[in-house]
Parts: structure tokens; C-alpha cells; sequence
């Protein structure tokens, strides 16, 4: 195996006056991306904010890469009636503000991307759509392969499904995939029914639920943390580790997306997807075979193994929470009611924590505290594995529960990368004690920015690797889980809302769910 070596100077350490080097041991021959075969990328909602935002971006960041095939197109395909100079000149515009200066590069990816409009239930609208894709696929040598990504509305995907599978252009045995956004569904019943359509019109190999987390450099590195060095999965069990907490918290209110977020709120929005994935990848066990099928089948037996919550027993194990007024980052911001789009007297909740456990060998009596909310203290997403206290004290007047427990984070936004916590002896008396942090950082370490987790996952889509999507029967066992206390949450409304001030950490029972085990959450 051969092995690139690089010195990387520790900027922490250099602003300390210290040179000594971190070692990067790069195997080399993993770290080349295979440019996908040509193909055809419809975009449906190509009008919407997450085209502009994310993808049109970040296919663009692959193709300056050189990671796009020389033989592509982009179709955008939306309801607003633009020109494709005008859905061109769009993208230029926020490719400026995301810093891109113009340039030949831009000129020529610009050359691949077209636009039409028209009805997402209007079958003669698929009709025309199947031979300008049959035109575009001549002009540019793609051979019949495409891939369709659905960023529209919820409310529209299987408006979207059935006009491709009766104008017949997406089949079972032709090369077509479907990328499709979150939510997949609003409940249990209705995400059964959407992966229903979509099973009507494609095989499980062709659909691609996308979860943005799971592209995420932090996200994917548990894996390799986890199953790449012998010193941490010995420990990776209830006899060592006493919990673990994953919090998604953000300081933004529900900015644009108030329409879809008071139908959703957060137990929809974030628990039934981002969250229940990175629990999965934090209590999975190893898989034989970092592929498809074995990755997704271990992230499928955690969601097997989570304990039902016990009926009438809620408020013990979720709370919930909507945000009033306040203050953040030195300015006042509205109580979530008064957003634009809100109802006064809405019931959504902006915030959840919730207590979970996991009946299985590994896991077993280990608590799991997940919280997320918005116009929280400040923007984090981390997974935080605190390890047990030390049992006894050998030294004289420090008792055990003095020293403060091992922590192991990983931190996947804002600022990617992985610490560790531990004890040690602070220079000066002969019991002084300080906890001290080993930190890694990727900006720090390789000097370059991470992939975006759009780029990443759009990449493997095209490149047929389904791996890091989202599997039918993990959608449904995680609906079902969220279901269950929608229900439990229809048989009463709260108490109080709102029931807590936007820039805090949430409701004060958030901080009792915890407490009450004599624990703590790590991030305040």
C-alpha cells in the first residue's frame, strides 16, 4: 500500500512559538474521485432557493474540479416561466455572491445548463419535457443516462413521479435515478404511501432520499474514527461509556420557510431525519463491508433497537418548546408567533429534547439525550460521547467525582472536526488538576475547505453509490418512532407556549430531562 506523507505545522501550535509538525499520512490511492459516466441532470423546483443555494453551486464547484463528465447537461424544469439566459444569468448572479469571479470556466459550464417551465400535474408538460431530453441527450453524447433531482415542494413529488413514469421517461431497466428531498412524508402513513408511488415507478437501487448530514465531512469521519482505529471501539460499549448526547442548535428563526415549518415543526423538520441518522452512525455496529448494503443495514438495526417510548409516559422522555422574544448576538429578534406566515396562536414547537435508549448488547441501559431547536444559544451541531467517572481516587484529597469525565466530540457544523477531553496535572502544586483538550480541526490540519456535503452526495448519485442515502425501511422505522409521539402529542396541547426566550437553551424542563439523571448537557 503506498502512502503519501505530509508535515502539516499545527497553526494553534505555531501561534505558540512551537514548529513540531502534525503528521498526515494520506493513502493515496483512496483519495481519487471517480468522474462519473456522461449523463443528464433534470432539476425539478429549479426556481426554488435550494437549486440556487446548494445545487446549481455545488455542481458547478464539481465541474471546475474537474469532477462533472465532459459530455453533461443541467435541465432546470420549474413552474416560474424564465428563459434559460435568464436561468443562466441567475446563476451567475449567486455564484458572485458566493465569491466566484467571472471567468471562462463559468462561461463554459453556463453552456450545459438549459431551463424549461411548466405544470407539475400537467401530463402534456412531460410529454414536450421527453423529447427535449431525448434532443439534449444527442446534443451532448449522454446515452440515455439521467438523473432526476426533486426539490420542489412536498406537496408536488408524486405529481413529479407520475408525470415521468406515464410519459415514460423514467423506467426499471433504463438509466434513470431519482434524487429526492426530505421530507419523505409528513407522517408514517403518508411516507408509506409516497415510497409506494416511487416504488410503482422505480426499484429501491434508483431512488436516492437525500439527507444533507450525511454528507458532511464530521459525519462521514465517525465511520472512519470508529472502525479505522483499534484504540476507541474496545471502548465503545455501556461498560465504558456512561451517555451520549447529539445536539442540533441553531441562533436563525424559521427566516423564509414559515409556510412549510408550521406544518412541520422540529420533531418533523429535524428529528425524524438529521438527528436519527447521526444517532445511527454513533450506536451502529461495525459493518462487514463499507457498502450500500451492509452500511445501511446496520444504521436500519439501531432504528430496530430504539425502546418505545411508554404509552402515557411522554412528558418523561420528550419535551417540547417554541421560542419567544429575545435577544441574540446583541439585537432584539420576535417570538416565533410573529414571524411572517405564523399564527398568532400557533402550536408548532421551534425546539425538542428527548431521552432515548437502545435494547441491545452494546447499548444497554446507556441514555441518549438529543435536543434541537432554533434561536438557541449559538449555532452547533456536535455529538458529544461522555465517558464513565473514574471509580475510586487514589489521591489524597481529590475524591472521584471531582475529576472531570473523558469527552469525545465530534463537531459537524459550524467549525468540522473532533476533540478529546482529559485529565492531567497542571505545573505548580502536587494535586493541581486541569482538563485539558486534544483538538483536531480540518482547516487547521489540511488548509483546504471541506467538500460540501451537497457536492458530495451529488457526486456519488451520479456515480450510482447509493451509500450515504437514506433506505426505505430506515424512513419508515424512524416515521414510525416520530409518529407515535405526534400521537400522544395531539391528545393535548402544551401547556404553555412560548416557554422559552430566544437565545437561551430551551424550556427549563430540557435542562430537567437531563438533570434529573445527574447529568448535564455539554453545550450551554
Amino acid at each position: 500500500m503506498q502512502s503519501l506523507s505530509t508535515d502539516i505545522t499545527d497553526s494553534k501550535a505555531a501561534k505558540k512559538g512551537s514548529s513540531a509538525p502534525l503528521k498526515v499520512v494520506t493513502h493515496d490511492q483512496f483519495c481519487m474521485e471517480k468522474v462519473p459516466d456522461p449523463c443528464g441532470i433534470v432539476i425539478f423546483g429549479a426556481s426554488g432557493d435550494l437549486t440556487h443555494r446548494k445545487l446549481l453551486p455545488g455542481l458547478y464547484h464539481l465541474f471546475k474540479a474537474k469532477l462533472l463528465p465532459k459530455d453533461f447537461f443541467i435541465l432546470g424544469f420549474a413552474r416560474s416561466p424564465l428563459t434559460d439566459t435568464t436561468f443562466r444569468e441567475e446563476i451567475l448572479a449567486k455564484l458572485k455572491t458566493k465569491g466566484e469571479t467571472d471567468s471562462p470556466v463559468q462561461k463554459e459550464f453556463l453552456n450545459h445548463i438549459y431551463y424549461r417551465s411548466g405544470q407539475y400535474n400537467d401530463p402534456g408538460a412531460f410529454r414536450t419535457l421527453d423529447g427535449i431530453l431525448k434532443e439534449f441527450g444527442e446534443k451532448h453524447g449522454t446515452k440515455g443516462k439521467l438523473l432526476f433531482h426533486i426539490a420542489t415542494p412536498p406537496d408536488v413529488y408524486q405529481d413529479v413521479i407520475s408525470g415521468l413514469k406515464h410519459a415514460e421517461i423514467i423506467k426499471r431497466t433504463k438509466e434513470t435515478d431519482v434524487i429526492i428531498e426530505k421530507p419523505f412524508g409528513h407522517d408514517f402513513d403518508s411516507a408509506v404511501q409516497l415510497n409506494r408511488s416511487l416504488h410503482e415507478a422505480l426499484n429501491e437501487k434508483q431512488i436516492y432520499r437525500i439527507d444533507h448530514y450525511l454528507g458532511k465531512e464530521t459525519v462521514q469521519n465517525i465511520m472512519m474514527f470508529r472502525f479505522a482505529n483499534s484504540i476507541f471501539e474496545p471502548l465503545w460499549n455501556r461498560a465504558h461509556i456512561d451517555h451520549i448526547q447529539i445536539t442540533a442548535a441553531e441562533t436563525l428563526g424559521v427566516e423564509h420557510r414559515a409556510g412549510y415549518y408550521e406544518k412541520s415543526g422540529n420533531l418533523r423538520d429535524m428529528f425524524q431525519n438529521h438527528m436519527f441518522q447521526l444517532l445511527a452512525l454513533i450506536a451502529m455496529e461495525p459493518p462487514l463491508l463499507f457498502d450500500e448494503h451492509h452500511y445501511r443495514e446496520e444504521k436500519v438495526k439501531v432504528a430496530k433497537s430504539i425502546r418505545p417510548i411508554p404509552a402515557g409516559k411522554i412528558h418523561d422522555f420528550v419535551v417540547r418548546g417554541q421560542h419567544g422574544r429575545g435577544k441574540w448576538n446583541g439585537r432584539e429578534v420576535p417570538a416565533y408567533r410573529q414571524e411572517e406566515g405564523v399564527d398568532p396562536k400557533s402550536q408548532t414547537e421551534t425546539f425538542v429534547a428527548m431521552k432515548l435508549f437502545i435494547d441491545n448488547w452494546r447499548w444497554e441501559g446507556v441514555p441518549f439525550y438529543l435536543r434541537s431547536g432554533k434561536r438557541l444559544g449559538h449555532q452547533a451541531t456536535e455529538i458529544a460521547v461522555q465517558f464513565k467517572q473514574v471509580p475510586h481516587s487514589m489521591f489524597p484529597f481529590l475524591h472521584s467525582d471531582q475529576f472531570s469525565p473523558n469527552v469525545l466530540t465530534f463537531r459537524i457544523q459550524p467549525d468540522e472536526g473532533i476533540s478529546l477531553c482529559f485529565e492531567a496535572k497542571h505545573p505548580g502544586p502536587k494535586f493541581c488538576m486541569a482538563t485539558l483538550g486534544l483538538e483536531f480541526n480540518y482547516k487547521d490540519v489540511f488548509h483546504e475547505p471541506s467538500m460540501d456535503a451537497y457536492e458530495r452526495l451529488l457526486l456519488d448519485a451520479m456515480q450510482g453509490d447509493p451509500t450515504l442515502f437514506v433506505r426505505q425501511d430506515m424512513i419508515d422505522l424512524s416515521w414510525e418512532f416520530v409518529t407515535s409521539i405526534l400521537k400522544e402529542w395531539e391528545k393535548s396541547q402544551p401547556a404553555k407556549f412560548p416557554n422559552y426566550e430566544a437565545g437561551s437553551w430551551g424550556p427549563p424542563e430540557a435542562h430537567q430531562l437531563i438533570e434529573k439523571d445527574g447529568r448535564k448537557w455539554e453545550i450551554l
